[in-house]
Formats: C-alpha cells, structure tokens, sequence
C-alpha cells in the first residue's frame, strides 16, 4: 500500500497534488491520477486547498458524512483494479456495463458499493477479500440497470 496505514500522510498527498496541479506545476503519473479524480468532484476541492483543514476533520460513520479522501481512494483503486485487470475479468465486465450506462462516474459509484461490501466482510470476517464475490456484485449491476 503507497501510504500504510498513515492518514495524514496519504492527505498530504492529495493536497500536494491538488495545488501543484492549480499552480500549473508538473505532476507525477499517481498524482495525475488523484487530480483527475478530483476533478470529477468539486465538492471536495476546496478542502484540498487547506491542508490544515483536511488533516484536522473527521469523518465518522455516525455524523452520516462521506470520507472525501476513502471515496477518491475507492475510485483510484477501481482505476487500478482495471488497469491490472484485477480480479481477472473486471475489465471486461466494467466494459460492458459502461456500454450500457454511458457515464464512468455514476459506473464507478455503483461499483464503490461492491468494492465497500467486500472490504468489510473481509475485515468483518477477518479473511482475504472475496474477488468471486465481489464480480458477481459487479455483474448483479447490470440486472439492476
């Protein structure tokens, strides 16, 4: 894993990236990747641009309040999982269901739910990630389409 187990510095990360990108400085291909991300979500931008701020909030379940950083970090991870074709078969199943739907984002959101569920049964369960069972979560999409 990039950054471990370490929060703020994995935020730090975003920022950095975040501002080098507004202040039109090269970036690396992983931070090409989160400013890209981030760009899809302008919600969050504005956190980025105060480091401070970023390192300081919480985002507990109970408040009902979506993790910026774990969300872009689930859609840099789908992106990942795609480009290694990661569980075997992602690739083309992400694929056609983007034929079918048309927008990558909404896609990626759809496929957040899959990807949340088998983390926490495997963190639930204390056992590796279940790749079977997150396809077929992936291909269940399709039917509720």
């Amino acid at each position: 894993m990039l950054f471990g187990q370490d929060r703020d510095q994995m935020r730090r990360f975003y920022c950095a990236a975040w501002q080098s990108h507004r202040q039109g400085r090269p970036l690396e291909p992983l931070q090409q990747q989160i400013v890209a991300v981030i760009a899809q979500h302008p919600e969050y931008q504005s956190l980025l641009d105060d480091t401070e701020r970023a390192l300081g909030s919480e985002y507990l379940p109970e408040t009902g309040e979506t993790n910026p950083f774990l969300h872009m970090g689930m859609h840099l991870a789908i992106r990942e999982q795609l480009g290694t074709d990661r569980p075997a078969g992602i690739r083309e199943l992400y694929n056609r269901l983007l034929a079918t739907c048309g927008d990558a984002h909404q896609l990626d959101h759809r496929i957040m739910d899959c990807l949340a569920e088998m983390i926490w049964r495997a963190q639930r369960n204390g056992t590796p990630p279940d790749e079977s069972a997150y396809l077929a979560c992936v291909r269940s999409l399709a039917a509720n389409s």
